[in-house]
């Protein structure tokens, strides 16, 4: 992992408010940065590099809209200055787009 990755990551991991989050996460030939299940969000820590790859980004972005995924792309160096209020952000776009949770209706 990269440092802006790892940084996050120690935010991300644990469960917070009961969000599972992967790390390194496959999906096809293709490795998410991050993914949530509940969410079916992709978050992407871009680099420097992703501005020279834009053509295979959207192959890969393509390809997981196709699958029903969503992406998020965040600017490394938005996570390296300010990552506990990027974690913050990413857990409440994750809770609002898993919705309530089913387990109460069992």
């Amino acid at each position: 992992m990269s440092p802006p990755e790892a940084k996050l990551w120690l935010r991300l991991q644990g469960r917070p408010s009961g969000l599972r989050f992967r790390k390194q996460y496959a999906f096809g030939p293709y490795v998410a940065d991050f993914y949530c299940p509940a969410a079916k969000l992709i978050i992407e820590i871009d680099g420097l590099i992703h501005d020279f790859k834009a053509d295979r980004d959207a192959a890969r972005d393509q390809y997981a809209h196709d699958l029903g995924l969503r992406i998020i792309r965040i600017p490394a160096s938005q996570v390296m200055a300010e990552a506990t209020a990027v974690a913050d952000g990413l857990i409440a776009m994750c809770s609002d787009l898993a919705g309530p949770s089913t387990t109460q209706l069992r």
